[in-house]
């Protein structure tokens, strides 16, 4: 696989999700502007939809992205103030799945994040 076969939208469903991080975002990736083998892009949630919960601090409903798709492993820094770095995305290609499914982790890197907080599962599925 190369980055830009991951361009376009991709569901995203959050495996239990924290109070504020709902279970489904929209991920939309491009090629970068300054590298072209990277990808930028932005992640959109409706925060605090989760049962209510307020959103997660640290964290707005559009996010930018940017990152590589490195030896088939899809790694994204996530910044919710284009400054800083609030949330990572690891994540591999599903077996079989033709490029078309990615699961890893996501990790809440924002100041507010408990420095002993889990990952999140996520799955991104490519949509048409």
């Amino acid at each position: 696989m190369k980055a830009d076969q991951l361009h376009g939208r991709w569901a995203v469903r959050f495996t239990n999700p924290p109070p504020g991080l709902p279970e489904r975002a929209t991920l939309l990736l491009k090629r970068h502007a300054e590298f072209s083998e990277s990808l930028a892009g932005t992640v959109s949630r409706s925060l605090g939809s989760a049962a209510g919960a307020p959103a997660i601090a640290g964290h707005s409903a559009m996010a930018a992205l940017a990152g590589d798709l490195d030896e088939g492993i899809l790694l994204l820094d996530e910044s919710s103030d284009n400054v800083s770095i609030t949330g990572t995305w690891n994540g591999e290609m599903k077996a079989g799945s033709c490029g078309t499914v990615y699961q890893g982790q996501w990790n809440d890197t924002s100041r507010s994040a408990a420095p002993d907080a889990p990952g999140i599962p996520f799955t991104l599925t490519k949509l048409p």
